[in-house]
């Protein structure tokens, strides 16, 4: 007979942990060892229950997901952590993934889809829902941001505060033609075609 893979639900909505507590409960090979309502609780549990696979929330009041998903590597806990979260922005996805989650799923997934991603975390396999794949990917396939140079960091400084190419060149004691290649540099680093996005995407970037 196949064991039973053991699941800790981890959500700070009563109604979520019982309707993902119900929904495994029903189907065949699964067993709910025990439900969280934040990442304190989620560690604590996941220590004394040894669950396989820990159903994990990202943004919950006190410690969040991510921090409870380090603290459980750092603890060398063997349970597979699978995100289950509304979020799948980059400012979530990747510190979770970082952090050492095997798998990361939307709360809008199928049923179907849910189980057979928890079938495969139990596994050690690592899950992604298409979304959060192709935003990995573009991540990954997207090229680095390249560095301006300090000169260039200066003229960025000096077009933000409003001066022209010929007051720039002015206060650097350059030519005016150095500050438009200048220019040209940062507009390409930048991916910008214009002096007001330079500075957006510089303010964006802390670069201002």
């Amino acid at each position: 007979m196949t064991a039973l893979i053991s699941l800790l639900i981890v959500d700070d909505h009563p109604i979520v942990r019982d309707g993902l507590h119900g929904m495994f409960t029903r189907e065949a090979g699964f067993e709910v060892l025990g439900e969280a309502g934040d990442g304190d609780q989620a560690v604590t549990l996941a220590e004394r229950l040894r669950p396989d696979v820990v159903l994990m929330d990202l943004r919950m009041p006190g410690t969040g997901g991510v921090a409870a998903i380090a603290e459980l590597a750092r603890r060398g806990n063997p349970a597979r952590v699978l995100v289950l979260t509304t979020y799948d922005t980059d400012s979530d996805v990747v510190p979770a993934i970082e952090a050492g989650a095997t798998g990361y799923l939307l709360k809008d997934s199928p049923r179907d889809e849910l189980f057979r991603a928890v079938r495969a975390a139990a596994r050690g396999e690592s899950v992604l829902s298409p979304a959060v794949a192709s935003r990995l990917l573009g991540r990954v396939r997207a090229p680095a941001e390249e560095p301006l140079s300090q000169r260039e960091i200066e003229v960025l400084e000096l077009v933000a505060r409003g001066c022209t190419n010929k007051e720039a060149a002015k206060r650097l004691f350059i030519s005016e033609a150095t500050v438009k290649t200048h220019l040209l540099h940062l507009y390409a680093k930048l991916g910008v075609k214009d002096r007001a996005a330079a500075v957006a995407v510089g303010y964006q970037r802390g670069l201002l």
